[in-house]
């Protein structure tokens, strides 16, 4: 990409999104074009057909969509679908109708079937049945790859999909309800903290295992193959392996300084069992994650407290 090309990044005020901002201007790149979600509704086709034909951005990182974690998604299954695929159907149109170069859509490792073999292979896509609490999101997400891979084949853009494993780090949700399980452990951890609580509750046994990628790695990552992957399949993006929710939650307690218990609620559900991305295709191109999770916990942690635990 040119240093003054101009760079649409759709959803930039999330995690991802704002994460991606900070690499491009670490890169030089200082011609991008954002709006908010009260300027620019995705969801509205007619909204976003108006944008791309004003701005004719060159570039475009689809970082915008409706997240959180099981409770989430498990209870607003239909705001989850309607909302994903709107969006993505909106943005990848239209970039299409305004000659894009080139796009990059992120998708989630939650595509998967849920017992797929581990670790996650580009490959295992569609081989099985997937995890009921996210299916919605999931379907949507495939939808968008299956999306770039169509508009790919019938009118040669250049679209690519990246999919990133379970991500954390700074401008994250929080929210005790809404949240994934990395940021909620912090807020539920700190809370009894300063509460003097004797015990955390945990959902689910502590033993599914789960992967965690560092934001400010992952943009890194998707910078990476915005200037070097061109190819119709989708790539995975982690960091490499994974620990168990048990050992994730006693990690996070030591950061924060809970030194009371941890409680398991096994009546919870434990989500799949495991999710571990095999990022070979990526690793073979010469990107790697640099942030161990221990670290990683810490800048999250310093976060939350900076914005969101006083």
């Amino acid at each position: 990409m040119d240093k003054s090309a101009k760079i649409y990044v759709a959803g930039h005020r999330g995690m991802v999104g704002s994460a991606i901002m900070r690499e491009l201007a670490l890169q030089g790149y200082n011609n991008c074009v954002a709006k908010t979600s009260s300027e620019l509704d995705l969801r509205n086709s007619s909204a976003v057909a108006v944008f791309f034909a004003k701005e004719k951005p060159e570039y475009v990182f689809i970082a915008a969509a409706k997240v959180g974690g099981i409770f989430a998604n498990n209870t607003q299954r239909a705001d989850f679908i309607y909302d994903n695929l709107s969006i993505q159907n909106n943005l990848i149109h239209n970039a299409y109708l305004q000659g894009v170069k080139k796009l990059l859509f992120l998708g989630s490792s939650c595509i998967y079937p849920k017992f797929a073999p581990q670790p996650l292979k580009e490959e295992y896509l569609l081989t099985g049945l997937l995890e009921p609490t996210n299916e919605p999101y999931a379907i949507a997400k495939i939808a968008g790859i299956k999306m770039c891979e169509a508009y790919r084949d019938q009118y040669g853009c250049n679209f690519i999909s990246a999919m990133p494993t379970n991500m954390y780090g700074p401008n994250d949700n929080y929210h005790p309800d809404h949240s994934h399980v990395l940021p909620a452990l912090i807020r539920k951890f700190h809370e009894a903290k300063t509460s003097n609580a004797k015990t955390v509750t945990v959902w689910g046994d502590g033993s599914p295992m789960r992967e965690f990628l560092y934001v400010d790695d992952l943009a890194n990552a998707l910078f990476f193959l915005m200037c070097n992957y061109n190819a119709r399949e989708f790539i995975n993006v982690g960091y490499g392996s994974d620990v168990t929710i048990l050992n994730l939650a006693q990690t996070i307690a030591t950061t924060v300084g809970f030194g009371g218990e941890i409680d398991f609620d096994t009546t919870r559900p434990n989500g799949t069992p495991r999710k571990l991305l095999h990022s070979k295709r990526i690793n073979t191109m010469g990107w790697h994650a640099k942030t161990d999770l221990k670290t990683g916990i810490l800048l999250a942690y310093q976060d939350f407290l900076s914005n969101q635990g006083q």
